[in-house]
């Protein structure tokens, strides 16, 4: 079998006053008469001053009062330049799901995703993010990112006293994933996110760990029978790479089958259709580590190659979003805490990733992209467009 193409990345096209039409219909929480300044302005105002390297309302602030001139050439400011009380007290309030649904229709109009695409989802805490040790816990974002595409695709917030498993399925039902392959970590192997996944038209990918016992063993046991049984063996796609690095070299095989039937409790996960084993050879200084994990997959048909590819891109979201965030944004510093505004500050960082990702210059990471969107407007408008100026 030879592993499918990969779908084309869609560069995003967008400029400031499209941006706006969207953040337009996000619903102001403040009373009327106290309407300063436009809503949208604030949060395009907050947008602009995070993909320059704010990572504070007092920071947001006063980069927009020195740019005072650039955004009143196309924001309406009537009332100057909000200040980072104000930023502050509106991001507090903004309902969270608002903002979200703003972000997912700009990347629905921004991004198609074809089938074929791999969605990794996976959470991230803020660690700054809790006011104090008693009185209330921290921010856990659960974001999807198209690793192909390299684009969040939405957010949501784990409530209180819960985790990822009941985040998962809310995020889900915002997504459109249909034909995409869904992978998760082993927190997400539960029947219903598999049943959630596929009553959305998309396939599951998910890794299996001691946290189900029963189907880690029985995969193990599965995937070992090959070994004195021939009927078993012929039943497995197989596919290896090696790549040498960093004085490392690291080989990778990858078996599935379509043998579901004698696996204990197949029935309860829907559509289940392939069953996966990756195993890794790590070599460095001379000493080899084995590490061998194991997937269930809905998809009927999947070669050993494109599962093997499935399984390295789930951790895009941890390169690709995840270190971004912790080493360009400093997010893991951020202390913007109060009522809902390190989500919503979250959720903004998450748009300014996509923009910057989506901005001229290649070989430029996010973090000296940010650096030079803050000395140069050009460069700005650029990033604010998705695309260079013209093109």
């Amino acid at each position: 079998m030879s592993p499918s193409k990969k779908p084309p990345v869609v560069e995003p096209e967008m400029a400031p006053a499209a941006l706006m039409q969207y953040f337009a219909h996000v619903p102001d929480p403040r009373i009327e008469r106290s309407r300063l300044h436009p809503l949208s302005s604030i949060l395009l105002v907050t947008l602009c001053a995070i993909v320059c390297g704010a990572e504070s309302f007092v920071a947001v602030e006063e980069w927009a009062k020195a740019k005072r001139a650039w955004l009143e050439s196309f924001l309406d400011l009537p009332n100057g330049i909000p200040s980072h009380d104000t930023i502050g007290r509106v991001l507090a309030a903004l309902d969270p799901k608002a903002l979200s649904k703003a972000f997912r229709d700009w990347v629905n109009a921004v991004a198609q995703i074809t089938g074929g695409e791999v969605v990794a989802i996976d959470g991230k805490t803020l660690r700054r993010s809790f006011r104090d040790a008693a009185g209330s816990v921290f921010v856990h974002m659960v974001s999807a990112w198209a690793t192909h595409n390299r684009l969040v695709l939405g957010q949501v917030k784990t409530e209180e006293k819960s985790n990822e498993i009941s985040a998962i399925p809310r995020l889900l039902e915002l997504l459109h994933i249909k034909g995409c392959l869904v992978t998760i970590d082993a927190m997400g192997c539960q029947t219903e996110i598999a049943q959630s996944i596929v009553d959305r038209e998309g396939d599951y990918f998910l890794a299996v760990k001691d946290n189900q016992p029963p189907l880690h063993e029985a995969l193990v046991d599965s995937f070992a029978a090959a070994n004195h049984d021939a009927d078993w063996k012929a039943a497995l796609d197989f596919h290896q790479t090696q790549n040498k690095g960093h004085g490392r070299v690291e080989v990778r095989r990858c078996w599935t089958t379509d043998r579901i039937a004698e696996l204990p409790g197949f029935a309860k996960w829907p559509r289940l259709a392939t069953l996966v084993l990756v195993e890794s050879d790590r070599t460095l200084n001379g000493k080899t580590s084995t590490e061998r994990r194991y997937y269930i997959c809905s998809r009927a048909g999947l070669c050993a190659a494109d599962a093997l590819g499935a399984s390295r891109s789930h951790w895009g979201i941890e390169n690709g979003l995840h270190w971004v965030l912790d080493v360009a944004f400093n997010e893991d510093q951020c202390r913007v805490r109060v009522g809902h505004a390190a989500e919503n500050f979250a959720v903004l960082r998450h748009l300014a990733v996509n923009l910057l990702r989506a901005a001229p210059g290649k070989k430029l990471g996010a973090k000296t992209r940010r650096l030079v969107a803050a000395s140069n407007d050009a460069f700005l408008e650029q990033v604010l467009a998705g695309r260079p100026v013209g093109g």
